[in-house]
């Protein structure tokens, strides 16, 4: 996990969706943390799931978010 940093963190599936296609689309792999986290709270989405980078693509991934007018984590 050194290797990776979080760059955005959202309860919206949508959004988690939107951000994954469009770095994906910059050839930059993406991880999604706590995808199953739904089970323990009952599919209520109160638990924000986390996207990860490796840490050389974070600026360009922070970049592509940003310019898209998607949260970014610091």
């Amino acid at each position: 996990m050194r290797r990776m940093l979080e760059i955005m963190r959202s309860t919206d599936p949508t959004e988690i969706a939107f951000a994954s296609a469009l770095l994906s689309g910059e050839d930059i792999e993406v991880f999604v943390m706590d995808v199953h986290i739904s089970v323990l709270e009952g599919s209520i989405g109160i638990f924000p799931r986390r996207m990860m980078v490796r840490r050389a693509d974070a600026a360009r991934a922070r970049i592509a978010l940003r310019d898209n007018g998607l949260p970014v984590s610091r």
